[in-house]
């Protein structure tokens, strides 16, 4: 009997441009579409709404870039350094690190002399590889890349901010809140769908919390905006 060898594609593949990119549009949609509701809601000038909302925009991008930047870079200082660690206790403690792999295996189900032999043949191999993947749980996937995760978070909220920005130019004064409503709600909804099918999640789910979120920071940011516009 013949196999025939296929690699099929896994959705943790994405993980580290698709947590930053589904957080960057959400941020991007749901922040500035509730400054700019909560700033509609108070009635200022149409020209002090629009200077608002692109000034949020590039702000919350570069805030979001140096934010993700800074953080997957401390994450990524933290497997270096456990690597250089794990790096040290192989070549000063080799028979040491030999037998804490085969326990791992053993633990896994393998029995003592199956356990040795992979444990032995993976160390030949690649020993830091093996204690890196199966000690520490870092692997090629799931290993820090800040720079990935800067650029996505930032391109994606400024396609998460765009919405609301295009919304509340092309809107008449007296339809901006409603227009922004709308239009927020339903990119909500599709970003939702778009990160479950990414991420081959259930959607309902995805677009239920996602729409949650949204409804109560436009509320929210709604009444702070009418309660100023009526204290001014």
């Amino acid at each position: 009997m013949s196999f025939s060898w296929h690699q099929e594609p896994h959705f943790s593949q994405r993980n580290n441009w698709l947590r930053a990119g589904v957080l960057g549009a959400n941020d991007g949609l749901i922040s500035i579409a509730s400054l700019l509701f909560g700033l509609a809601a108070a009635k200022p000038d149409p020209q002090t709404v629009m200077i608002t909302g692109f000034a949020a925009l590039v702000a919350g991008a570069l805030s979001m870039a140096a934010g993700e930047y800074v953080s997957v870079s401390s994450q990524a200082d933290t497997e270096k350094a456990d690597l250089h660690k794990e790096q040290h206790e192989l070549t000063h403690n080799p028979e040491q690190e030999l037998a804490e792999l085969c326990q791992i295996y053993k633990d896994r189900g393998l029995s003592d002399e199956l356990a040795r032999q992979v444990a032995e043949q993976l160390t030949q191999q690649n020993a830091l590889q093996a204690h890196a993947r199966d000690e520490i749980g870092i692997t090629e996937i799931s290993q820090a890349n800040p720079l990935q995760a800067a650029f996505a978070s930032a391109i994606s909220f400024c396609v998460g901010a765009l919405l609301p920005v295009l919304v509340t130019l092309l809107s008449a004064n007296s339809a901006v809140m409603l227009n922004l409503a709308i239009s927020t709600l339903i990119g909500l909804a599709l970003l939702g769908y778009c990160s479950a099918k990414l991420g081959g999640a259930p959607v309902l789910p995805a677009i239920c919390r996602i729409l949650i979120w949204g409804v109560l920071s436009l509320g929210i940011t709604s009444l702070i905006g009418f309660y100023f516009g009526l204290s001014a």
